[in-house]
């Protein structure tokens, strides 16, 4: 078969074999947002149609491909929620030359009533819950949006949205922050510590925010460290809020090992046991959720 990870910014491609190992697999920066209306079908056939050509037919995909924007909406799946469902409300697009379906994506609600929802991510904690075990575990995300979910059983229980990766663009390309540093610069371990440390003060994210302004102006932040301690800062308040909701340590963290040690980093700031899951999440959720399939 042929999972496909589908995101906003990317697309990954896995040809597994039976048993779900990867034979192979391919990424490209063909995320949703560069597919033209009705463009779906010929995007999936120029990543894998020789796959396709050599006798692949099913097709699985999971992420944005499945939201609003991206080839058809498929609905999102209420919490709680765990493999046998995922695959029952799995929706099958037409295509060519194989049997294509789109994975739903998940929603809940948080403890004030207010909705929250992913898309892909639980195709990710699928691929890591045979290795995580029965008990409740704490599961991290890290990203434009990162989630922080539970999950039991094998089931993801809920979660709640951190909108981080996509402040952390904008604040630094779009505010005075960005006239004080380079938001592409390497990552440095003593900026993003000092950040840390300063979202576990009290006095909230937006007068620290303010603070990273005033220290330049007097020559206490320099500018090769404003990046790391802005990326420090959100991610320390969005470790802080987590804590405050509660966790089920050791975390386990999936995701891009670059953002993925930074959490480390955070968590390790707060006292906090975690681990990585695997690299190949996605893949190994795919092939488990294709197994259910009739």
């Amino acid at each position: 078969m042929i999972g496909v990870d589908w995101g906003t910014s990317s697309l990954r491609v896995y040809r597994l074999a039976p048993d779900g190992t990867a034979l192979s697999h391919r990424c490209t920066p063909r995320g949703i947002l560069t597919v033209e209306p009705g463009g779906f079908p010929d995007a999936l056939r120029e990543v894998v149609g020789d796959w396709i050509t050599a006798g692949e037919r099913r097709v699985l995909l999971s992420g944005m491909v499945g939201s609003r924007q991206g080839w058809v909406e498929a609905p999102y799946l209420p919490c709680p929620a765990g493999v046998e469902e995922i695959a029952a409300a799995t929706i099958q697009v037409p295509f060519d030359g194989a049997e294509v379906r789109l994975v739903p994506g998940v929603s809940c609600r948080d403890r004030h009533g207010v909705a929250e929802v992913m898309r892909g991510e639980e195709t990710q904690m699928i691929g890591v819950a045979e290795r995580i075990g029965a008990a409740e575990s704490s599961i991290c995300l890290p990203g434009s949006h990162s989630k922080w979910a539970r999950m039991a059983g094998g089931r993801v229980l809920g979660f709640t949205t951190h909108l981080t990766g996509e402040a952390f663009a904008a604040l630094a390309g779009h505010t005075i922050l960005a006239r004080m540093m380079n938001p592409s610069s390497a990552h440095d371990a003593r900026g993003f510590g000092r950040g840390v440390a300063r979202a576990k003060q009290s006095g909230g994210l937006l007068h620290h925010l303010f603070g990273l302004r005033a220290a330049s102006l007097f020559a206490e932040m320099p500018e090769e460290e404003a990046a790391s301690f802005l990326s420090g800062l959100l991610i320390g308040h969005e470790v802080a809020a987590a804590l405050e909701e509660g966790v089920a340590p050791p975390v386990v963290l999936i995701g891009a090992e670059a953002l993925t040690s930074r959490y480390a980093e955070a968590l390790d700031a707060f006292g906090v046991p975690h681990r990585s899951a695997a690299p190949d999440a996605a893949a190994r959720g795919l092939h488990l959720i294709a197994e259910r399939l009739a």
